[in-house]
């Protein structure tokens, strides 16, 4: 056997057992956060890497809602949000493979990239590896690997791995977010509201009212008493960015998990004023999330299909067997069948047990 296939043989052997290595904390670890620090420990192992961030993002509009990142400077963040999302070069919504490089997508020409230019061009990075976490449910995520010069660009083989895991972190993310609809209600978070910041247009905090700040201490924990960071409100507000300059068109809203089974929608629109439209403020509003929200979210993650999505929307209704075989023009039994392929996705015993989860606190 020649050197080039012992390589081959070898590199096989190393991605499989990181494969199984990453199966393993995508069906054992239930929190999102506790899984994204497990995975990059073990991405870490086969492909180095300087800075990272990893969002989580809304399954439906792609925006990002819960980060988890280590980058040189905290102070740059509502800098490298903003760049991100008025970014078109290899973002999370545009990406056609699981994984893309910057070296690649620009040919060597660093500088074609927005986000490179403005912030990551600084920190003296030459490289970046996205990736991108989608299955025919939505998007659950991106991570971005950052390099430096010191660690070069990302290899062909570094690239394979990564796409190599891309699946199995995506299903494993889906199933976090299906987890949170078995916790405990903890209705205690919820504040009589309105909870609202107002950011500039470089995604500087202006104002926020008074429960705001529990809110977000309860998303991000913050350091000791530091103030918490806004990052749901940043990326909302970059998005509302990316829709006025055409980089994007999904709406500017995120739905993001809070605790106790508890999900809050965030939302973000530029404020009425007579200066320019760049230049006017950006209110984000952060709300509980409404039933049909929430539902949205459980038949997604639980992986529902389009006619036991209609059938849970008929049980929401308070329809029995008979009104949704009526509704969806389909015979009793086959009702019964879809909702035991429900129950069993879901891991609810009956129709009560499965209503509540999805309704929530």
């Amino acid at each position: 056997m020649g050197s080039s296939s012992v390589r081959v043989v070898t590199a096989a052997r190393r991605t499989g057992g990181a494969l199984e290595r990453v199966e393993r904390a995508c069906r054992e670890t239930s929190n999102d956060q506790v899984l994204r620090t497990a995975l990059l420990g073990e991405i870490r192992r086969e492909v180095p890497f300087d800075w990272y961030a990893w969002l989580l993002t809304d399954p439906e509009t792609e925006v990002g809602s819960a980060p988890l990142a280590e980058i040189p400077s905290i102070r740059d963040l509502p800098r490298l949000i903003r760049a991100k999302y008025m970014t078109s070069l290899n973002r999370w919504t545009n990406l056609e493979t699981p994984v893309a490089t910057l070296q690649i997508a620009t040919g060597g020409q660093l500088k074609r990239s927005k986000l490179w230019q403005e912030v990551l061009s600084g920190y003296g990075v030459v490289d970046v590896a996205s990736l991108v976490f989608r299955d025919g449910h939505g998007c659950w995520g991106w991570l971005d690997l950052w390099r430096r010069a010191e660690s070069g660009p990302f290899d062909d083989g570094e690239c394979d791995h990564l796409a190599a895991i891309v699946n199995p972190i995506t299903a494993g993310l889906r199933r976090a977010v299906a987890r949170t609809f078995d916790e405990e209600s903890a209705h205690s978070l919820v504040g009589d509201g309105p909870n609202v910041l107002v950011l500039s247009p470089s995604l500087e905090v202006r104002t926020q009212t008074s429960d705001t700040e529990a809110f977000l201490r309860t998303l991000i924990p913050p350091v000791g008493d530091r103030r918490a960071i806004p990052a749901a409100a940043y990326n909302v507000a970059a998005q509302v960015l990316a829709i006025e300059a055409g980089t994007d068109h999904h709406p500017a809203s995120a739905r993001t998990h809070l605790q106790g089974g508890m999900w809050l929608i965030v939302r973000a629109a530029r404020v009425d004023s007579p200066v320019l439209l760049s230049e006017r403020d950006l209110a984000v509003a952060i709300d509980v999330a409404s039933p049909a929200q929430r539902r949205d979210l459980f038949a997604r993650s639980h992986a529902l299909s389009p006619r036991e999505v209609e059938v849970i929307d008929q049980i929401a209704q308070g329809g029995d067997t008979r009104a949704i075989a009526a509704a969806l023009f389909v015979s009793e039994h086959t009702v019964q069948d879809h909702l035991k392929s429900i129950f069993a996705k879901t891991g609810a015993r009956n129709r009560r047990t499965l209503l509540a989860k999805f309704t929530g606190p």
